[in-house]
């Protein structure tokens, strides 16, 4: 596993028809084949957000993973990294 400081932390916000299509659920079954930790969850503005730490290609694949698997759902999706916090213990989706 990398040092801590090697670790990333993406969050991704996506915007689209993302809400009561099962983003969340594919999102949660894509991060298992990824080693990252974090979260997925709706937001009320009708947004999902992905949070999801780990090394950073485990993060990017993870992320292009989910807008190849969802792309008929994204209108758009914008991201911000910063360094890994370590508070994740898996990858869950948040209700």
């Amino acid at each position: 596993m990398a040092k801590p400081s090697q670790l990333v932390c993406v969050n991704a916000l996506f915007r689209g028809r993302v809400q009561g299509v099962g983003f969340r659920y594919t999102t949660e079954r894509i991060a298992h084949a990824f080693a990252v930790t974090g979260f997925v969850r709706n937001l009320p503005d009708g947004r999902v957000e992905v949070q999801a730490e780990g090394e950073p290609a485990e993060v990017h694949g993870f992320i292009e993973e989910i807008e190849t698997r969802m792309k008929n759902n994204i209108r758009e999706r914008t991201a911000q990294e910063g360094p890994a916090t370590g508070q994740y213990p898996d990858f869950s989706i948040l209700f």
